[in-house]
């Protein structure tokens, strides 16, 4: 399986949003199963057990906020520096904006 770049991970994220836009049938598969909509738009798998959830917009609210995971007891200096950067967990939210939170890239 070959590594993402950040690059690809951005460029997927806007193919994603921008297909999703006018496709309502790749929208449904972008909601239902998210590693083949990405496959789809990429040409490229995602790791095996990397899982993706995708929002879409709510047109009642003004804006979605995607919060990082809840942090409890002591954390290193690195990972408070991550969370405050905008890294989730392993890696950055670069796939939220595509609604989905992570990175396919370790």
């Amino acid at each position: 399986m070959m590594a993402w770049t950040q690059n690809e991970i951005e460029a997927c994220i806007e193919n994603c949003k921008k297909k999703a836009a006018v496709d309502a049938e790749f929208r449904k598969k972008l909601m239902d199963d998210p590693a083949a909509a990405v496959k789809e738009v990429s040409g490229k798998e995602i790791p095996a057990g990397f899982k993706i959830k995708i929002l879409e917009n709510d047109p009642a609210y003004d804006a979605t906020f995607v919060l990082p995971p809840l942090v409890s007891g002591n954390i290193s200096d690195r990972e408070l520096d991550e969370v405050a950067a905008g890294i989730c967990g392993m890696q950055t939210c670069a796939m939220d904006a595509c609604g989905v939170a992570g990175n396919y890239s370790k």
